[in-house]
């Protein structure tokens, strides 16, 4: 098979709106979570969450069309053109017909949904909805926005499930590339839906944090939401090196699988499956992996599973490797966390450099591997691995290779 490699990146996230910025937060630990109020009933609610500040969707698209994108769709295209100016490739007729958009989202126009909601039934709303809202919704429209936004004329499409989804349309790319369907590709995730009732849906789940996230430290309270996007430019690295691009790394492999058990709780043998068929589609051993970007909620249960998966698919190797979580730095934005993650998984493959787990407090028995407490680490790291698991038992992997 070819390999394919990554040859450009974008990001719109809680730690910064450029690789520069994003790269700055997660290696020094400068992370992005703070508190997010709404007036509820005569009062402010407070919710910790991680929030994208300073974006402007006008940087990357005219400002006439900005009313047809909500904001999860804005940061699609934001990270996308990024991504894309980045690669440095230009676009023929024929060329733009070879290249797809593949995207990752979870919940899709959130906030223009909720909108509309209180516009309806609210008694202070308006009663009517914006004439652009089945548009600004669906969860396509980050995908088909970014393909307007290039002229890119090949396969375009959005993956939605759950926290896997950026991982799962990363995963499509890699085999549509492979077998020769296409032959560059815009893919990654977006997400924004921290919005009034999206955190009073999770916080009625009882998995919210009620300050920071502390993913796999004694002590620990649970997740904490977040926003943003993150996308790439993948090609085959033959398509690559012969039009002298830059190449940030290669993206080596992807596993999946389902747990088949529960719809929200974790599966040992599940996240293990994916994580060792992502080994053995990458062609990587146990014993090549040096860091992993893990999947790391910050939940009780969620960490000491994914421990345990680690364990059950490197076997002792697991003991010698750097595993960290990035949702401490950028909080969890869910269908957007796998391409995020997976930017801050080729940084370091590319830097040398295990990122850290930030708000660690003390060790936890139930998460006995090397977690990178608080300090980002250089070290050797020429293989890495970046997990999601998501709620519905959808587990996913995908593998990182330092460019040869």
């Amino acid at each position: 098979m070819p390999r394919i490699v990554i040859t450009g990146l974008g990001v719109v996230s809680p730690i910064g709106n450029s690789i520069d910025t994003f790269r700055a937060g997660l290696f020094s630990g400068h992370g992005g979570i703070g508190t997010l109020s709404f007036p509820f009933r005569g009062q402010e609610v407070i919710f910790p969450a991680a929030v994208v500040k300073d974006f402007k969707i006008e940087d990357y698209i005219d400002a006439k069309k900005t009313p047809m994108l909500d904001r999860y769709a804005q940061f699609a295209v934001g990270a996308a053109v990024q991504a894309f100016r980045d690669s440095g490739l230009v676009l023929t007729e024929e060329s733009a017909s070879k290249m797809a958009v593949i995207t990752g989202t979870g919940a899709g126009g959130q906030n223009t949904l909720e909108e509309s909601y209180y516009k309806l039934l609210d008694p202070a709303g308006s009663g009517r909805v914006h004439p652009f809202t089945i548009p600004r919704l669906m969860v396509n429209a980050g995908s088909s926005q970014i393909s307007m936004a290039l002229g890119i004329t090949g396969p375009g499409f959005t993956v939605a499930s759950a926290c896997a989804s950026a991982i799962h349309a990363m995963g499509v790319t890699l085999s549509m590339l492979r077998s020769g369907l296409i032959d560059a590709a815009i893919t990654g995730g977006a997400e924004a839906c921290l919005t009034f009732g999206t955190l009073k849906g999770w916080e009625a789940l009882r998995v919210m944090a009620p300050d920071v996230c502390r993913p796999f430290s004694a002590g620990r309270a649970g997740m904490v939401l977040g926003e943003g996007a993150a996308m790439f430019v993948l090609e085959t690295e033959e398509k690559a090196k012969a039009r002298g691009a830059k190449i940030y790394a290669e993206f080596a492999g992807f596993g999946m699988s389902s747990d088949a058990k529960d719809i929200t709780t974790p599966d040992v043998t599940g996240a293990a499956r994916a994580i060792a068929n992502c080994l053995r589609d990458a062609g990587i051993a146990p014993e090549q992996v040096d860091y992993i970007n893990a999947h790391g909620t910050g939940t009780r249960i969620n960490d000491a599973t994914e421990t345990q998966a680690v364990k059950l698919a490197l076997g002792a190797h697991a003991r010698k490797i750097a595993l960290s979580s990035s949702k401490s730095l950028f909080g969890h934005a869910l269908g957007a966390a796998g391409a995020l993650e997976m930017l801050a998984t080729v940084l370091a493959v590319r830097e040398d450099t295990a990122p850290p787990t930030i708000n660690y407090q003390s060790p936890d028995p139930e998460c006995d591997l090397d977690c990178v407490p608080n300090e980002a680490r250089m070290m050797p790291i020429t293989v890495a691995l970046n997990n999601s698991f998501a709620f519905g038992g959808l587990n996913a992997s995908v593998a990182v290779r330092k460019a040869g």
